[in-house]
């Protein structure tokens, strides 16, 4: 699995990094996601992929061919 984010799209919601907040993480003056981990261990990918579907904004882009 390989993640991307737009940071032009995130509205700061948080969602992704309470669900994954060993790949997500948001910047402190403006809330936009941070991207740790572009591909994280298998382990992660349940959350990964609850976080993208509950992102409001549809910011995180998930390639599972990856």
């Amino acid at each position: 699995m390989k993640i991307s984010v737009d940071e032009d799209k995130c509205c700061g919601a948080g969602q992704c990094v309470l669900l994954a907040p060993e790949v997500f993480d948001q910047r402190d003056d403006d809330g936009i996601v941070v991207l740790l981990d572009a591909q994280p261990d298998e382990g992660h990918h349940a959350a990964v992929r609850e976080a993208a579907d509950v992102c409001p904004a549809a910011a995180i882009a998930l390639d599972e061919s990856a």
